[in-house]
């Protein structure tokens, strides 16, 4: 039998998952406009929101369960802060992220916990 404790506990984290799945089209929708909004001669404000958001999707979503999809976004932080790093990244690389972006979030938005 399961402690009252445990069953309080996993009880919240269910609807900690269920409000994380409900507000991911909102996260996926601002994701869409902050890319929108790069510029690459100067990507620096927009990029930062970019890899705040993407670090926060990637731990949220190891935490409830959409495992993939935190990997795919930390993945996509990680690629952006290489690029950051760099003063002038070449125009490709940028076309490069933002499409891989747009693929994560084309996915993200039929099936979040399908993604590999």
């Amino acid at each position: 039998m399961a402690h009252p404790a445990d069953q309080q506990f996993f009880a919240r984290l269910a609807a900690l998952n269920d409000k994380f799945a409900l507000g991911l089209p909102a996260t996926l929708d601002r994701l869409a406009s902050l890319a929108a909004r790069l510029d690459l001669a100067a990507p620096a404000p927009v990029a930062g929101e970019l890899q705040a958001m993407l670090h926060t999707v990637a731990g949220s979503a190891a935490t409830f369960g959409f495992r993939g999809l935190g990997q795919r976004a930390r993945m996509l932080e990680q690629r952006l802060r290489v690029l950051q790093t760099f003063e002038a990244a070449a125009s490709a690389d940028w076309q490069d992220w933002l499409a891989e972006l747009a693929r994560f979030i084309a996915e993200a938005r039929i099936d979040p916990k399908s993604i590999a």
